[in-house]
């Protein structure tokens, strides 16, 4: 059987891309693992940490009436309204502002925590 050129030249990139499959396959096999992630960062404890806040989220509009009816007026706006309204409202009452960040505070640290 005669080789053409093509054949020749498909043969040898058939063979290429395989020993490129097999030298990347095994130097990606000896590259180092990645480190460990620190303590208490799994999905599971993220989930924790939002259904934590969430709930401590509702206790507070429950509790305080006033701040449950301005988030309630905010359904139905576009996000750009909500963004300013809810600007707004928070630099009018720093102590919501406050409360409120202190209730989320647990998913900031667990973000600056785990990346």
């Amino acid at each position: 059987m005669l080789w053409n050129p093509i054949s020749v030249r498909r043969v040898i990139g058939v063979a290429l891309g395989a020993l490129a499959v097999a030298i990347g396959t095994a130097t990606s096999a000896s590259a180092e693992p990645p480190p460990p992630r620190p303590p208490n960062c799994t999905a599971a404890d993220l989930s924790g940490i939002i259904a934590g806040v969430t709930a401590a989220t509702s206790a507070y509009l429950f509790t305080h009436p006033p701040v449950n009816d301005f988030f309630t007026s905010l359904g139905g706006k576009s996000q750009e309204e909500r963004r300013t309204e809810l600007e707004a409202y928070m630099t009018a009452n720093p102590q919501v502002r406050d409360e409120l960040r202190g209730i989320r505070q647990p998913t900031r640290d667990f973000r600056n925590r785990c990346g």
